[in-house]
């Protein structure tokens, strides 16, 4: 898909603020309306907006913990990693999981209401031999940047 300037001020303004009107994000871009929310549409139908989502306060809810996990599996066939990889899909608390290349085979983010949770979940996913043969925690002690918006422009410079 060939994108220009103007797609990629959508896709900036749209990764910090998901819920602006279709009319302000036309203005900002420099649009009118009807061009710019058929770029939208455009950017949706080609995947790369992949959806819409509120970032949660998670310190206002209560009591949790965010934890990292490096992940070693059991034995490196292409079932096994499918079947790890379905089996992560199932845990509701694994917020995020992504196949590395290099040491580990996997680095999941974890959120739980305490170490204690998160430790039973550990030995759930141990007992449900689901390929899980080593793993590492790194716990979370304060959030320094979260998940910010890509840097769009400095991906795209010299296209």
């Amino acid at each position: 898909m060939q994108l220009d300037q103007r797609d990629l001020d959508i896709l900036r303004v749209l990764s910090t603020e998901g819920r602006i009107t279709k009319a302000a994000l036309a203005d900002r871009i420099g649009l009118s309306p009807t061009p710019c929310w058929d770029r939208l549409k455009k950017l949706e139908r080609g995947g790369l907006i992949e959806g819409y989502g509120a970032r949660i306060n998670l310190r206002k809810l209560g009591p949790h913990v965010t934890v990292f996990v490096a992940a070693e599996i059991t034995d490196h066939t292409a079932a096994s990693f499918r079947a790890f990889e379905a089996a992560m899909q199932r845990y509701e608390e694994v917020v995020a999981c992504w196949a590395l290349g290099g040491g580990f085979d996997y680095l999941l983010q974890i959120v739980t209401r305490d170490i204690d949770a998160y430790q039973r979940l550990i030995d759930q996913m141990l007992d449900a031999r689901i390929g899980l043969s080593r793993y590492f925690t790194y716990v979370v002690t304060k959030p320094v940047k979260g998940a910010g918006a890509p840097p769009l422009e400095l991906l795209f410079r010299g296209r």
